[in-house]
């Protein structure tokens, strides 16, 4: 994965800031230009999320942390 991060603020949040939550997705390292198809992480203390870079606003899969460490693992390893 990339470590640029890229921020994205809660639609929910109101134009002043407020209570509001910010979450950075990391594109995938892989990715050959921004027309390929590829995906973006977004890690927390709780969950890692993966989603498609291709649709921000679809939808995205959850994992725990230890999931997604032994994913990585397993993919690794092949």
């Amino acid at each position: 994965m990339s470590s640029d991060l890229v921020w994205f603020k809660s639609s929910h949040s109101g134009p002043d800031g407020g209570e509001c939550v910010e979450i950075a997705w990391r594109k995938s390292s892989h990715s050959l230009n921004d027309n390929a198809c590829c995906v973006e992480v977004a890690e927390t203390a709780a969950a890692v999320l993966v989603r498609d870079s291709k649709d921000k606003s679809g939808p995205h899969l959850t994992f725990t942390p230890a999931a997604w460490q032994s994913f990585l693992t397993f993919a690794q390893s092949v």
